[in-house]
């Protein structure tokens, strides 16, 4: 007998777009929420007009990119014009029947529309309505717009990011959208937890631009505790906690650990790295008995983390000798099986196809999509004994279950349906139907 879901039974309606508010309700989807998102065919996703992802030799259009159907995955698609009075009738009716409302728009796209959290309330006074607004729904500045970058900027994490004396660098993937999905993805559970002890609903205001000043780490102590702005001297840290030239105390971790960086391996490709890390004298002779003992390694000098620290150039410069005549995942099993950190650098393809952890945790499962073929996409990257989540359904095609939730959920006839394809309530009236679409109306 299958296991029961956490979500089981409760309704989302999904009205976010991009990457921050759809990752958000793939979670809800994993744990077995009914996901239903909305979408208008004339102000598309951008992920559906995501050119780069989609696969070779596939034709263009809403349904080809593969990071929508990705991001997307357990969710039902509706295709419905909320900004006619048909269509925003129907859109209250499934509030009214709904558990969880949430959006990533602008603050005020939503009050527009004329279902702001306080008609929602009348049509369902235990509604959760989730805002995943850039700048919030209060403040100076809540009717900005925003999207990842530009909010990175603001939370101050661009600054932080990059090289001395050069411009900011800001991160290459929007972190941020990850990260509030995340965030967007806990608000609702709280507010259904408590909503259960209390029976009240809530609006839920998340910022995603304040998400982004949480990644800042000790920048903030950096100000209020010590006194000093935030800067970049050095290379920043990253493969090495303390950079050649640069005083021993000049990020936020302190000269805490070497070695501590990426060394070539066997192969001597663009891909063939291993990074080591030694946290204390006694994992540095682990490391040192590990390489055979060799005479430069057993000089006083790097027996303990300052030496170290002082000689890290002829520190790595050995070490990538030895770590040159060893394949990378030989290597890791080498370190790993005498207590030494170790991994090899991955890159998309070794995660996907060779990575046996990975693989045995059942990371990238393979879904039918009714265009793009079997395809593997990401599942959950977590485990519960008794209430187990998965990736269980494809990514929906634009308006694929627009027939499925209007008879299922209000109880339209097919005639009812029929009509809202033709008077502009369920599609654009100048825009071709898709042969999926046309294939439910028969």
């Amino acid at each position: 007998m299958a296991l029961p879901r956490a979500l089981a039974g409760v309704r989302v309606l999904d009205f976010t777009w991009v990457r921050a508010g759809p990752w958000a309700t793939r979670w809800l989807g994993a744990f077995g929420a009914d996901i239903v998102k909305i979408e208008w065919p004339e102000h598309l996703d951008i992920l559906r007009s995501n050119r780069t992802t989609i696969p070779p030799g596939m034709e263009p259009g809403p349904n080809a990119p593969g990071q929508f159907a990705d991001t997307n995955v357990n969710k039902l698609g509706l295709t419905i014009n909320v900004r006619t009075p048909r269509g925003l009738e129907l859109i209250k009716r499934l509030i009214a029947i709904s558990d969880v409302v949430i959006e990533n728009f602008s603050s005020r796209v939503m009050r527009t529309w004329g279902i702001g959290y306080d008609v929602m309330q009348q049509l369902k006074p235990d509604i959760i309505y989730v805002s995943m607004a850039g700048f919030g729904h209060t403040g100076r500045h809540h009717h900005y717009t925003t999207m990842g970058p530009s909010a990175q900027a603001l939370s101050g994490q661009t600054f932080l990011s990059g090289l001395p004396g050069k411009p900011p660098a800001g991160w290459g993937w929007s972190y941020l959208d990850d990260t509030g999905g995340m965030y967007g993805a806990m608000c609702v559970l709280t507010a259904l937890h408590h909503r259960h002890a209390t029976g009240q609903g809530q609006h839920v205001d998340l910022s995603q631009m304040t998400v982004g000043v949480t990644l800042t780490g000790a920048a903030f102590l950096d100000h209020t505790v010590n006194g000093r702005t935030a800067r970049r001297e050095g290379y920043p840290p990253g493969n090495r906690t303390v950079w050649p030239g640069t005083p021993l105390v000049n990020n936020y971790r302190g000269p805490t650990v070497a070695p501590h960086n990426a060394y070539r391996t066997h192969g001597g490709g663009h891909n063939d790295w291993c990074v080591i890390a030694c946290f204390s004298d006694a994992e540095w002779q682990t490391l040192v008995d590990l390489m055979g003992r060799p005479g430069w390694a057993t000089d006083a000098k790097f027996g303990n983390l300052s030496g170290r620290l002082l000689h890290q150039e002829e520190l790595d410069e050995g070490i990538e000798r030895w770590t040159q005549t060893i394949e990378k995942y030989e290597l890791t099993e080498k370190c790993q099986a005498v207590g030494v950190r170790a991994m090899p650098v991955q890159s998309a393809e070794d995660r996907v196809e060779r990575d046996p952890q990975l693989k045995a945790r059942g990371m990238y499962p393979e879904l039918d999509h009714p265009l793009l073929g079997r395809r593997k996409v990401q599942s959950v990257p977590f485990k519960h004994s008794k209430t187990p989540a998965a990736v269980h359904r494809p990514a929906p095609l634009i308006g694929q279950h627009t027939r499925q939730v209007m008879q299922e959920l209000l109880g339209l006839s097919l005639e009812d349906i029929r009509a809202g394809y033709t008077d502009g309530t369920f599609w654009p009236k100048d825009m071709p139907l898709y042969s999926y679409i046309e294939e439910t109306l028969r």
